[in-house]
């Protein structure tokens, strides 16, 4: 309904403006400007494209005021773009005003496709002017966790799993040293898949299943025990400690309780600031993260429910990418499909058959175990079961089982659903690690055959692109498996040796809107970096603000009262002049509101004295321009001279004055956090603000007066 009479109301305009197009030849061009934008801004509204529907139509009024007979054209122009980014401030700011005053819709008793529909009605404007620009305007300015609340969330670092990576990583060090003792590697390399076999000839090497900690080897031969000497242990006894049992075929690797402890503290420093990058990578949320023993504390301010699921998902997605060769020279689950009984089996698990490629021009049948999830089955209650069954399996040493999704094609939706989990035979050595990834970047895919969806591209660091070209050198026509957070995302067949550094990471088979969501968060996570070791949520609790009642409303009349001052200032000092500071004092601060609003910015105590700041610095640039003014006015200049001559004299001054405050705002921006850098952001847009207010805005005012009404004094006080 309100898009129809948008779409039709600026039709309108738009043939109006031609017909003057038509009747005035000196305002042909500016009409034909009118005249386009309200057409876009109709051809907008009828496919509801909201932004292109708010910008054409804002620049209507712009057009429209250049046709006008006042001062010269050059003014005119510059007038409508203040009152174009006046209309637009208003628009930006009225769902924060919104729902300040009148709180968000209550969806209370309807169901989840009750809501979308009506959020649907909502942003095709069925609900009214109100709902319609609340609902397509999805950023607000937010109180901070001082002034409002929020959300508090408590996770729990599993320090355990650090350190079985730092074990898992000593691990292959000793299977590589150990390897070069008895001759079987040369090089500095990774020892390959064959090299490690010939060593399982000689030795066994484990892994504790019971100690984090802890990593066995057992020698077939007692007198191999030999080729662990001093010189092979200087590189390993400085965190590991040794045991060797009275006949000296087993030999004990413990990482000592010193390096334990600092692996402990860091895995939780190093959570800390990969939670940190991550949050303030979704915005400036101006969150808090602190930490407790083994807890990340976070502290989101706001009440959007919608972005405290994304903050929660962001934040427990460890992000651990791994590059893990497929075993298929091995069919692990061929004797166990052959032997179980299906009443033996856990629910919806079954077997299936697929040719796997083991080399160029060789394929071979390999059984894998699927588990489809049952009716209004959670995908992840259908994996935990699937893990809890492989759990039971004697798996070799060095393989590990994979878990991927299973995808089905829907005829009646016509869509490809997720409909379970598969595995996957992996050999357990990570031959690339996230770690060695240098960037991540979301985008389309527009590859021949593409289906219109997304996907993640990284880059690899030098040592990674070396490592990753040499392993698919090594492995033409073998599945390599991208893991993230241990499942498997992809597992696609290597053609060829790739150079160059780079890989990515499909986004499944859902649909491209749900694509674009899922590559966005993995660009972030892999960005902002892994997590140390997992992190599982403990505590979560609304909080009240962290302020008391009484001190949020003295601060807000701190601020009020120190901003009627300044306003109160200029006028008893500069008359008239003094007024024009103020009005543009006020438009910096629409200005402001409305960028930070933009930005999804939390209002807090700080940010709030930016403001108040930020306002005394607009003030300033006016008081140069006044006094300059003045001191032309007393020299016997004319009015219109003065204002010309004193606004270019104090420019300089102005522009030394807001680039050394920039200059601190940039530097609280890049090393500070939370409040530091709210604070620092609000100073920044400001400056930015009051350096366009304060002299291009006033100018237009002064202008208007000494050009348009030919005033012969001018009210300075």
């Amino acid at each position: 309904m309100l898009l129809n009479i948008f779409q039709y109301g600026f039709a309108g305009v738009a043939g109006l403006c031609l017909l003057g197009a038509w009747l005035s030849r000196s305002k042909r061009s500016v009409f034909a400007w009118a005249a386009l934008s309200a057409g876009a801004a109709a051809i907008a509204a009828h496919y509801h494209v909201f932004w292109a529907l708010a910008t054409f139509g804002l620049m209507v009024p712009w057009a429209l005021l250049c046709v006008g007979p006042w001062i010269d054209f050059a003014w005119r122009a510059k007038t409508g773009f203040v009152l174009f980014l006046a209309l637009g401030s208003a628009l930006a700011i009225y769902p924060t005003y919104h729902d300040e005053r009148y709180g968000r819709p209550v969806h209370t008793g309807l169901s989840s496709e009750e809501v979308a529909e009506q959020e649907t009605q909502a942003r095709a404007g069925e609900l009214g002017f109100s709902r319609f620009l609340t609902s397509n305007i999805p950023f607000r300015l937010v109180r901070g966790l001082d002034l409002k609340g929020g959300l508090r969330l408590v996770y729990t670092v599993d320090v355990d799993e650090a350190i079985s990576d730092k074990r898992d990583r000593y691990y292959d060090d000793l299977r590589a040293a150990l390897a070069k003792s008895f001759g079987f590697h040369e090089g500095d390399k990774p020892p390959t898949i064959e090299e490690m076999q010939k060593l399982q000839t000689k030795l066994r090497i484990e892994k504790s299943r019971e100690q984090a900690d802890t990593i066995a080897i057992t020698f077939n031969d007692p007198a191999d025990s030999e080729k662990i000497n001093d010189e092979f242990l200087a590189k390993f006894l400085h965190e590991l400690q040794l045991q060797r049992s009275a006949d000296r075929r087993v030999a004990k690797f413990r990482i000592r309780d010193e390096v334990s402890s600092n692996i402990r503290e860091r895995a939780v420093s190093q959570a800390k600031e990969t939670v940190l990058r991550r949050v303030d990578g979704l915005g400036l949320k101006e969150a808090s993260v602190s930490t407790r023993d083994e807890d990340v504390i976070i502290e989101v301010p706001g009440d959007d429910e919608a972005a405290f699921t994304t903050i929660r998902e962001i934040i427990s997605q460890t992000a651990r990418l791994e590059f893990k060769m497929v075993d298929d020279d091995q069919d692990f689950f061929e004797p166990i499909a052959r032997s179980a009984k299906e009443e033996d089996l856990p629910k919806g698990l079954t077997f299936s058959i697929e040719n796997a490629p083991v080399g160029p021009g060789k394929t071979k049948p390999v059984h894998f175990a699927r588990m489809v999830r049952a009716e209004h089955e959670e995908m992840r209650d259908t994996l935990k079961r699937l893990r809890e069954w492989v759990g039971t399996l004697q798996v070799p040493a060095d393989n590990e089982i994979g878990f991927g999704k299973l995808y089905e094609y829907d005829e009646e939706k016509d869509a490809i659903e997720e409909i379970g989990w598969r595995t996957y035979f992996l050999f357990s050595k990570a031959e690339i690690t996230g770690d060695m990834v240098r960037d991540a970047q979301a985008l389309p895919d527009q590859s021949e055959g593409g289906l219109g969806g997304w996907y993640v591209s990284m880059d690899f660091t030098p040592t990674g692109a070396d490592r990753f070209e040499d392993i698919t050198g090594r492995n033409v026509k073998r599945r390599f498996a991208i893991i993230l957070d241990e499942k498997v995302e992809s597992a696609p067949v290597i053609q060829t040796k790739i150079g160059g550094g780079r890989a990515q990471i499909t986004m499944g088979s859902q649909n491209p809107d749900q694509q674009l969501q899922d590559a966005r968060k993995l660009e972030l996570v892999l960005r902002s970096g892994a997590l140390p070791a997992p992190i599982s949520p403990s505590n979560e609790q609304r909080i009240g603000p962290s302020l008391g009642k009484d001190a949020i409303q003295q601060s807000m009349k701190g601020a009020i009262a120190s901003g009627l001052l300044v306003v109160v200032f200029m006028v008893v000092i500069y008359s008239r002049a003094g007024l024009i500071a103020d009005i543009a004092v006020i438009f910096n601060l629409i200005l402001q509101v409305a960028v930070l609003a933009m930005f999804g910015a939390s209002m807090t105590l700080p940010g709030i004295a930016g403001l108040v700041l930020t306002m005394g610095i607009a003030v300033d640039a006016n008081v140069l321009i006044n006094e300059r003014i003045r001191e032309e006015l007393r020299n016997g200049k004319s009015p219109r001279a003065a204002v010309d001559i004193g606004y270019d004299k104090a420019f300089s001054a102005i522009l030394d004055g807001h680039v050394t405050t920039l200059i601190s705002g940039l530097i609280l921006a890049q090393y500070g956090t939370g409040p530091i850098k709210g604070f620092a952001i609000t100073l920044i847009v400001g400056i930015a603000i009051s350096l366009f207010t304060g002299v291009v805005c006033t100018r237009l005012m002064f202008d208007w007066a000494v050009r348009g009404r030919k005033i012969k004094t001018l009210s300075l006080g």
